[in-house]
Order: C-alpha cells, then sequence, then structure tokens
C-alpha cells in the first residue's frame, strides 16, 4: 500500500529564519577571541604541551613501576611459602 500523502501547508515548508551574524564577543558565545600567532609561537606552545604530556606520562609510568616493585615483593612472599 502507498503511503498516504499529506497536503502540507506554507508554513511547514517555509525556510529557516535567517541565524543573526555571528558576534565577536566573548559573552554571547563562550569562545575566547581568535588571536593571531606566528607558525614560531605555534610550535612553541605545541613543544610546550608535548613536554607537559610527556611529564605527565612519567609520573605515571613512576607509579606503575612501583605498583610493579609491590606486587612483586608480594609474589615472592607467595612463593616462599
Amino acid at each position: 500500500m502507498p503511503p498516504k500523502k499529506t497536503t502540507s501547508t506554507a508554513s511547514s515548508h517555509a525556510p529557516a529564519a535567517p541565524q543573526s551574524a555571528p558576534s565577536t564577543s566573548t559573552a554571547s558565545t563562550g569562545r575566547k577571541p581568535w588571536v593571531k600567532r606566528t607558525p614560531v609561537e605555534v610550535v612553541l606552545e605545541q613543544i610546550q604541551k608535548q613536554e607537559e604530556k610527556v611529564a605527565e606520562m612519567r609520573e605515571a609510568i613512576s607509579h606503575e613501576e612501583r605498583e610493579l616493585s609491590k606486587l612483586q615483593q608480594a609474589k615472592k612472599v607467595l612463593e616462599s611459602t
């Protein structure tokens, strides 16, 4: 059975109201204003972010190594009994 055809009104197919142009104020958009940076500044920021990431990973691996040593000590105790 073919689907029923519905009569549509012009208002349902009317184009959406045009949106207002994006404002540059940070209060309405919640975004920081765009700041033009040189390629050098971009690369330096990337280096800083990578250094921070590596530092966090080093902290995480040192924590994991401590946990591993604790477990290895427990294993030695269990094997000795």
